[in-house]
């Protein structure tokens, strides 16, 4: 998986779990759906270093609001919003509390890495940072 932040475009190979597929003990990075109930999750949240949120299209809006979720429920981690992304919503992810995106190759490329770094330097719309605020 390709991360895109504030700063660079790098690569990030470590796996992430599925609630169900979560160690017992132990570091946890977790892949959560847009959709998970978090108060259910919470025993995993406190052990996750990296939560990336699931978009399974760009057009499905519910990771960010999950991400501010995550974040008032104080979520320290980092967060990820991870799939069908464009670079239009880089800003608007970064203003709902994700630290970064993650993209596969294939998207990146079809997407263009121009785009995506363009995009890490645009600030978030004022109406967008008075929402996620």
């Amino acid at each position: 998986m390709l991360v895109v932040t504030d700063d660079a475009i790098a690569e990030d190979a470590a796996p992430l779990s599925a609630p169900q597929d979560a160690p017992a003990e132990g570091p946890l990075r977790l892949a959560l759906p847009n959709d998970a109930d978090l108060a259910a999750l919470a025993p995993l949240l406190a052990r996750a270093s990296l939560v990336a949120v699931v978009f399974p299209g760009f057009s499905d809006g519910r990771g960010f609001s999950l991400a501010r979720r995550l974040r008032a429920a104080e979520y320290r981690g980092r967060l990820r919003a991870v799939g069908a992304l464009i670079p239009d919503q880089f800003a608007y992810a970064r203003a709902c509390g994700f630290d970064e995106v993650g993209l596969t190759p294939a998207l990146l490329a079809r997407q263009g890495e121009g785009a995506w770094a363009a995009a890490s330097r645009t600030p978030a719309p004022p109406m967008a940072r008075r929402r996620a605020g």
